[in-house]
């Protein structure tokens, strides 16, 4: 599940596993992105990467033994267990090879992408025009933002933290919202679907990214709604699929 390498560090990334499907990858935000920033890393070999999921449901003694009630994301750095985001955030910025160049300092961008997700959160809770017209007014701010620099990531054309934090969030509002409550990205933001067209050709991106089912019932358990058998059963889909005329 790694990517090995001799004489570099291995770094050990706990995530949450599926809610339906023990052995398949949850769909934590927080796992996904930080899986993504160290699978660059592995790709560009400055680290040997292992990816371990954890069923939170029915956890294994020794994780219970280990660290208690904690979540994941949890990575382990040579013996050493980091337990909080931005502990983790921190860790792989300071102490893991190449994780600086990650962490490029943008302040506009930074701005741009924080709270995204929160409007996503409201429109599942009570969807009404307001809710729905904040998401859409913030994504249309990020594919101007896009359109302008004219770069295929957000702060250039290599990717970076931002990218691994964006990515995800908008794969969320893309399934979920389509899903519970009928919202999708409008196809006129040109600049928008150019970058998720990128991001979906990236093995950092795929190889972390929760399948679609998983998305959905990450949201259902939040709302107290038990997943439907039929539901538990389908074959895991991945929603990667852009409108055709993007990738010009």
């Amino acid at each position: 599940n790694g990517i090995p390498n001799v004489d570099v560090p291995e770094i050990e990334l706990i995530i949450k596993a599926s809610t339906i499907d023990g052995r398949r990858k949850g769909a934590c935000l927080f796992c996904q992105e930080y899986f993504m920033d160290l699978y660059l890393l592995a790709e560009l070999k400055t680290i040997s990467l292992k990816v371990t999921t954890v069923d939170m449901q029915k956890p294994p003694p020794d994780f219970r033994t280990n660290f208690e009630a904690t979540h994941p994301p949890i990575l382990i750095d040579n013996g050493l267990a980091i337990l909080e985001n931005d502990k983790i955030e921190r860790h792989i910025m300071k102490n893991i090879p190449g994780g600086y160049n990650l962490f490029v300092q943008d302040k506009e961008v930074a701005t741009l992408i924080e709270n995204l997700y929160s409007k996503l959160k409201l429109i599942l809770v009570k969807n009404d025009e307001n809710k729905n017209n904040a998401l859409m007014l913030h994504l249309r701010k990020i594919n101007d933002h896009l359109a302008v620099r004219n770069t295929r990531f957000l702060t250039g054309d290599t990717m970076c933290c931002f990218d691994c934090e964006l990515m995800p969030r908008l794969q969320h509002i893309r399934v979920a919202g389509k899903y519970f409550v009928n919202f999708e990205i409008p196809t006129d933001m040109d600049a928008l679907w150019r970058y998720m067209y990128h991001m979906y050709q990236l093995d950092a991106f795929t190889q972390s990214c929760p399948a679609d089912q998983d998305i959905i019932n990450h949201y259902k358990l939040q709302q107290m709604v038990k997943m439907k058998k039929h539901e538990e059963l389908e074959t895991p889909t991945f929603t990667t699929s852009t409108p055709v005329d993007i990738t010009k």
